[in-house]
């Protein structure tokens, strides 16, 4: 990129996340400066930190003997300091989404459209631009676990408004596995390693989930999205987020609407294949993490359509599931999505602890406009979250700079350990003489909850629409594409293959009959459980839109941040893969290259282009599955290298099995056919048309791209195009080739 066009990045970076949140941080933030000097947390300049203070001497008095160490000393005060402040670094990791990642950005309607919902200014003033942070998360694992674990991911938002701070605590799924809070630590005691052994981390593969889940029916339907590809997002970027819970909006006359919240990710909704994030498991365990970082800091912010979903007080009850009940889902065609503003961000934190670590959400943050509804998950989570967080991080948590809010805050509450506001007052209570802290009437935005009449008999039940727990989950596997659907019986299949107990995987055959026969069968025949021999009830046969993630492939199609691995070895053609590569960052791919070592690479004869060709990591360093796409340029030298290589050849058969674009030119189709030996089926490129591009199960190929194909295959991101790189950006865009696996080539494989 050139100097000006850096330049103009950096000032538009600058702009977009300079907002009231981030200069609010400003006074918290230190930037040490070259030859800073080291302190001690009282200010005292430090002479030695290398060294404890202790006796050094000898047992003679002779000058000629070495001296030697004595004891150390406890009246070292700089010494104990650096030990005492390191052991007393970590605080109580969450008990659930413990492992997260997260970054600042921002948020904005696109105009008023929701007041007549309601009258926050958050929702309906397009004028506003909020600032936000956005924490995803793993939910079972503990901090130090993998990104890409089969798990639900958490979704919380802190919008930092005029009115005070509104938390959307979500998650990447619309549903939960219980309806009522009372339930939920035993759901998360039994999802958690167990206790006799600490045994599995980062897993729900084990005896006491499915046990728990077998048990308690109400789980069906988000057992369905957990083992499906929701499970095993491809990145936070392109996942979906969801209030989960029901919540309420008023507007300013008065009228109440139930709401449901919604993120749409503008790249499409799109997952790992299960061996891929096993293997990345290992491969990079913080894969997520740096994939958002990497995002961020190369101006391809993540951008998220946010949506509501409405129905009317007067409407509550003319549905034949309950709106309040956590496991169920509003189907869009009774409850249409209204998408209402956007959410970006682009900024990274500038350090974990205090900023990704310290954050707390609470779902019992709202502002005026906004309400609680009567649903019973949501109730308890409205004390739970702000227990936790006192459990955590102490009674002044919201006092902490990632936590507190851009907007005014004065109240009477005092002291508790860590205060850090300092009040000069000579009163801390209410009514007082100076008339300090006096609450705020609704008509100057106070806060006033919706008055509901509400009448009945406590006792400890559930409404009669919470008994049923099958339909929705019924509706989600039917609502799946076949790719998906196989993906899913694989998923269960894997997980109660990981119980040893009989009772526990047999048990779950009954659940799955309830939802579909023909799951049920075969989830049956892989773990030797029951095969039944007639459906477990009546099926309704229904789908919904927005439950397949191919409902939201990009209106149009992009392949921005896609990872493309190009691998070259000495004698590969530089001027061919310099078009094709310049061809996709020109849609804002981001290229690697990859060779035998990280070196320059040498091109082939007449084309030593210096030393900008460089390979970023070696065959060894990195694997296919932190890619989206591999290409292979020409070049004979080239090839023969890449076929003696081992590592090259499952790179590319892994690529192939795991379903991701790859295209080849000249003798890299060659390596194709003849060293890979991908399966009969998949028609490469015949060296009787040199200039025809071949397209077949995601594969692209033809037999040579020079600069002269690069000026009239000017990229074109989209179905049927003639151009290799146009070709091959589709193909990438289309996330992978599931075709391969429904037609059995990807068994033909080793990888």
């Amino acid at each position: 990129m050139s100097s000006i066009g850096q330049s103009v990045e950096k000032a538009f970076t600058t702009m977009t996340s300079k907002n009231s949140k981030v200069v609010d941080l400003q006074r918290d933030i230190l930037e040490p400066r070259t030859s800073q000097p080291l302190t001690t947390d009282h200010g005292v300049k430090v002479a030695d930190t290398d060294n404890w203070l202790k006796i050094i001497g000898s047992d003679s008095e002779s000058k000629s003997e070495p001296k030697k160490n004595g004891p150390s000393l406890l009246e070292d005060q700089i010494g104990r300091e650096k030990i005492h402040r390191f052991d007393h670094e970590r605080i109580p990791e969450r008990v659930v989404h413990a492992r997260g990642t997260g970054a600042h950005g921002h948020f904005k309607v696109f105009d008023d459209r929701a007041s007549k919902y309601t009258f926050a200014p958050v929702l309906t003033d397009s004028s506003r631009t909020t600032p936000v942070f956005v924490r995803f998360s793993t939910v079972q694992g503990s901090r130090g676990s993998a990104d890409t674990v089969r798990d639900v991911r958490g979704f919380a938002v802190k919008f930092y408004t005029e009115e005070g701070n509104w938390d959307i605590v979500g998650n990447d799924i619309p549903v939960f596995f219980i309806q009522d809070a009372i339930k939920f630590p035993d759901f998360v005691h039994a999802v958690k390693p167990e206790p006799h052994n600490e045994v599995p981390q980062g897993q729900s593969a084990h005896n006491n989930f499915w046990d728990f889940v077998g048990l308690q029916p109400e789980s069906a339907h988000m057992v369905m999205w957990v083992m499906s590809d929701r499970g095993v997002p491809r990145s936070f970027r392109m996942m979906q987020g969801f209030g989960v819970n029901t919540f309420t909006l008023v507007s300013a006359k008065g009228d109440r609407h139930f709401v449901k919240f919604h993120f749409i990710p503008e790249l499409g909704v799109h997952s790992l294949l299960w061996d891929e994030a096993l293997k990345i498991n290992g491969q990079d365990p913080d894969f997520h993490r740096k994939d958002l970082s990497e995002a961020i800091e190369s101006g391809a912010y993540p951008k998220w359509k946010f949506a509501i979903q409405t129905i009317p007080e007067s409407k509550q009850h003319g549905f034949d599931f309950d709106i309040l009940d956590a496991t169920k889902i509003w189907p869009q065609e009774l409850v249409p999505l209204q998408e209402i503003g956007e959410l970006v961000l682009d900024r990274v934190v500038d350090e974990f602890f205090p900023e990704t670590e310290q954050v707390a959400f609470c779902t019992s943050h709202v502002v005026p406009g906004i309400g609680f509804s009567d649903d019973p998950l949501l109730q308890g989570r409205n004390f739970s979250y702000f227990d936790t967080q006192i459990s955590r991080l102490g009674a002044n948590w919201e006092e902490l700079p990632i936590n507190r809010p851009v907007c005014p805050v004065f109240n009477h509450n005092r002291d508790g350990k860590s205060r850090h506001r300092i009040v000069k007052s000579e009163v801390n209570y209410w009514p007082n003489r100076k008339d300090i802290g006096r609450p705020v009437p609704e008509e100057k935005g106070g806060y006033v909850e919706y008055a509901e009449r509400l009448e009945g008999i406590k006792q400890r039940a559930r409404g009669p629409k919470f008994q049923e727990h099958f339909k929705h989950a019924e509706l989600f596997y039917n609502s799946l594409a076949a790719y998906e659907k196989a993906h899913l019986v694989s998923a269960i299949g894997f997980e109660l293959s990981h119980c040893e107990d009989p009772d526990v995987y047999r048990s779950y055959i009954n659940v799955l009959n309830n939802i579909n026969f023909d799951l049920a069968k075969a989830v049956a025949v892989q773990v030797n459980g029951d095969v039944p021999n007639k459906p477990g009830r009546v099926y309704h046969n229904h789908s919904s839109k927005g439950l397949s993630q191919l409902d939201f492939l990009p209106k149009e199609p992009t392949i921005v941040s896609r990872r493309i691995a190009i691998l070259i070895s000495d004698g590969f053609n530089a001027v061919e893969m310099q078009a094709v590569r310049a061809a996709l960052t020109s849609a804002k791919a981001v290229c690697y290259l990859i060779g035998p070592r990280r070196n320059h690479i040498r091109p082939m004869a007449g084309q030593d282009l210096g030393p900008e060709v460089f390979a970023d990591h070696h065959f060894d360093s990195q694997r296919s599955t932190l890619f989206d796409a591999i290409y292979i340029p020409s070049g004979e030298e080239h090839v023969k290298s890449l076929a003696k290589n081992g590592r090259v050849v499952h790179w590319v058969r892994e690529a192939f099995g795991h379903c991701k674009a790859i295209a080849a030119v000249g003798e890299g189709v060659d390596f194709l056919r003849e060293v890979v030996r991908l399966p009969a089926g998949v028609d490469l490129f015949s060296p009787s048309g040199m200039d025809e591009v071949v397209t077949s199960y995601g594969v692209v190929t033809t037999g040579k791209y020079s600069a002269s194909s690069a000026v009239t295959d000017v990229l074109n991101i989209a179905a049927d195009t003639r151009g290799f790189a146009s070709n091959f950006g589709f193909q990438i865009s289309q996330h992978r080739c599931y075709e391969r696996e429904l037609e059995g080539l990807t068994q033909q494989v080793a990888f």
